[in-house]
């Protein structure tokens, strides 16, 4: 696990805010925390952009034996991951927690469970499908890595005059 700052709290409290904030930024978008907790979770989340980045690619064709409706046997290919992908995966898996997907307004249920019937994990598939494709673009394009978040300082908290900050992907 990355290096986290104490954040005054003991380590299982500390690792789990660490972990449920970047879900929510990743899960979001944005968020808004403190400034300590905000530097801490753009180092982290930062780590696991770079590692689904590097490894976003690595895919296997696999040729699976299926019997259809009628009882014949087809054959279908199938893109499974890779043993890098495999392991960023399950490395992301375990710091983060997972999210799940929810229907869209005036989403009938039928429609809701076809869309995501595939999908075991929506957070995952969303960093590696969506952030890890547009992070790598980004990088060709401007020839450096990392950068993949933002903070910025907003208003003070009223009840303990506590800094707070957006952070957010770019």
């Amino acid at each position: 696990m990355a290096t986290i700052a104490k954040l005054n709290r003991p380590t299982k409290e500390r690792v789990i805010l660490i972990r449920n904030q970047a879900s929510s930024l990743l899960w979001d978008g944005k968020l808004t925390t403190t400034i300590a907790r905000a530097k801490t979770l753009q180092s982290y989340v930062e780590k696991i952009l770079t590692l689904a980045i590097n490894t976003y690619q690595d895919t296997v064709k696999v040729v699976k034996n299926d019997i259809d409706s009628k009882g014949v046997k087809v054959k279908r290919e199938v893109l499974n991951d890779g043993p890098s992908k495999l392991n960023a995966r399950r490395k992301i898996m375990s710091k983060l927690f997972d999210r799940q997907e929810v229907r869209q307004p005036k989403e009938s249920k039928a429609n809701f469970v076809e869309r995501t019937k595939d999908i075991y994990h929506p957070l995952i598939e969303k960093i590696f499908n969506v952030y890890a494709p547009k992070y790598a673009e980004r990088i060709k394009e401007k020839g450096q890595a990392g950068g993949y978040t933002r903070v910025l300082k907003t208003e003070v908290r009223r009840g303990d005059n506590a800094q707070m900050c957006l952070v957010e992907l770019i």
